[in-house]
């Protein structure tokens, strides 16, 4: 409204046209479309500016990215600590090192340094091959999730004029069986005459015995079962 004022004023100045009653007409209506002018310009300033840089940009707050999470101990520089508690290779506490020496010298003896105790202050590592280390741990995590799975008995059919081939098919597929860590039931069946030399199957079996001693062992030794016979074999 003081703008507005501020423009009749200058209007009725320009017009050489004194204050009276007359003047204050002027006044009002020269106020009122200056005050219609103003804001029109703010109306054409404001549409202007939003057209020429569009909406304001809103601000972001800036966030780290994410940590990757690692496989494994830390090795080498991924270690950020300033000191670690150092064995070195022989196995010999060496205490409290600076880890860019503890890195050197695992370099030197062309090793690694690895973070076996993450969880003290400073943080215990070790001069040593990780790819044997790595290597070592993926066994015994093998091994471990072979002692967790559960047997099962896998089924090898055989009889007793079994060939050469034949034979070592299935003894292939045992050995994979025993690898597993299940257990194996061999079944031999006879059929019609057969039976009349029973003496063939019980070589056959104590040649499997035999074959498979390195990696199993018998749990339950041969019996017949009507026309057959069973034995079941379970790994070392």
């Amino acid at each position: 409204m003081v703008l507005a004022e501020g423009l009749a004023s200058s209007y009725l100045a320009g017009r050489n046209i004194s204050r009276g009653p007359k003047a204050s007409h002027l006044m009002l209506f020269g106020g009122q479309r200056a005050s219609l002018l103003a804001r029109n310009a703010l109306f054409l300033q404001t549409t202007t500016f939003a057209h020429n840089f569009g909406e304001p940009p809103i601000r972001r707050p800036n966030r780290a990215p994410p940590a990757v999470a690692k496989d494994g101990p830390r090795t080498n520089d991924e270690i950020r600590n300033a000191t670690v508690q150092l064995i070195d290779q022989n196995g010999t506490n060496q205490g409290t090192v600076e880890t860019i020496a503890a890195i050197k010298m695992a370099i030197d003896a062309g090793m690694d340094l690895v973070e076996i105790s993450p969880n003290v202050s400073p943080p215990v590592c070790k001069i040593m091959d990780y790819g044997k280390y790595k290597y070592s741990a993926q066994k015994k995590a093998a091994e471990a999730r072979k002692k967790q799975k559960t047997v099962e008995i896998k089924e090898i059919k055989l009889r007793p004029m079994i060939d050469d081939h034949d034979y070592d098919v299935k003894m292939r597929a045992m050995q994979r069986f025993f690898e597993e860590g299940d257990k194996v039931k061999i079944t031999l069946r006879y059929r019609g005459r057969e039976m009349a030399h029973q003496e063939i199957g019980t070589k056959l079996l104590d040649k499997i015995k035999t074959d498979v001693a390195e990696f199993a062992k018998v749990e339950q030794d041969a019996r017949f079962e009507g026309r057959q016979v069973v034995m079941v074999l379970a790994p070392r």
